[in-house]
């Protein structure tokens, strides 16, 4: 092969791998995962739009994290209930940055395609800020999100103040919603009085993420 051959080889080579990057997750920066009070890992993730998405696009506002799975009945109690997109509707509306996010492998319970999650949203009547597509789990094991739903909120100063569950009661019954201490909309409402938010940390309940393997 010529120098001139190979040059345009490599060059091609170059620009596949940098569109192939474009088209999934990426931490950036230091990896260590998400911790309260800390910094939050920085990230970006394609979204269902075919855009990439930074957490630094939102610097200086309150951002949500939520981690969805369609076929898991926890993730269905919430949008069933109407309580999901409530919350969604309710602080978007207040200016805050509201990101689901389905982090399955391909082939696994969870994991959508770009059309297959904007029929959800659509079925749903869900009103996030935008839809993350993370199939290769990085942004997920950046912020250790283990199970569906499970929620993070990263205040102003770009510090996590909450991860884990959405609230007090780990069940698949729609009526618990209307009984139960919402962790999420606590710790909102705590951030937006510049209050400290009293519960930090929870375990989520919900459907295991089934993340890539390897």
């Amino acid at each position: 092969m010529g120098k001139f051959a190979a040059t345009i080889a490599m060059t091609a080579a170059l620009v596949a791998g940098l569109a192939l990057s474009i088209d999934r997750a990426t931490a950036i920066g230091p990896t260590a995962t998400a911790k309260p009070g800390a910094p939050a890992p920085a990230f970006s993730a394609p979204d269902i739009n075919g855009r990439t998405i930074g957490l630094a696009d939102y610097a200086g506002k309150i951002v949500i994290l939520e981690w969805t799975n369609d076929g898991c009945p926890f993730v269905g109690k919430h949008y069933d209930s109407g309580n999901m997109q409530a919350l969604q509707r309710r602080y978007t509306a207040a200016g805050v940055v509201w990101l689901t996010v389905a982090s399955s492998a391909p082939g696994e319970q969870g994991y959508v395609t770009p059309p297959e999650a904007k029929a959800d949203l659509a079925r749903w009547q869900a009103a996030p800020t935008d839809f993350l597509l993370d199939p290769d789990g990085v942004v997920g094991r950046l912020y250790d999100a283990r199970a569906t739903p499970n929620m993070v909120i990263i205040d102003r100063n770009g510090r996590v103040v909450y991860m884990g569950a959405i609230d007090d009661k780990p069940s698949t019954r729609l009526a618990d919603v209307k009984t139960a201490h919402n962790y999420v909309a606590a710790a909102l409402d705590a951030v937006a009085a510049g209050q400290p938010v009293a519960v930090a940390s929870t375990r989520a309940y919900g459907c295991s993420i089934k993340y890539k393997e390897g």
